[in-house]
């Protein structure tokens, strides 16, 4: 099963959005672990290889064109699976 390594790293002055996208990701993970007794082993190991070669291609990715499109929809992908934006969204809180 691939694991997310999570490195902490300074945030560079030159690639302050990659860092942001890569915590991004990082959060998606962690939400996905969190929910992990809901999913097949199956889907939590195709979610994980998806979520590893993103933030393995992060920075080539940060460095195309229409980046902030490419990530955007990734993200909102992987929204869809974790629920992430659900979690964090001041509107769903009590």
């Amino acid at each position: 099963m691939p694991r997310i390594v999570t490195v902490s790293r300074p945030i560079s002055a030159q690639h302050p959005i990659i860092e942001f996208y890569r915590e991004e990701f990082v959060k998606h993970h962690r939400c996905l672990q969190q929910q992990r007794p809901y999913f097949s082993e199956g889907a939590i190991t195709d979610v994980e290889a998806a979520l590893t070669r993103v933030m393995c291609d992060i920075e080539q990715l940060a460095t195309k064109d229409n980046a902030n499109q490419v990530v955007s929809s990734l993200l909102r992908k992987f929204d869809v699976v974790t629920g992430l934006s659900a979690w964090s969204d001041p509107k769903h809180t009590h």
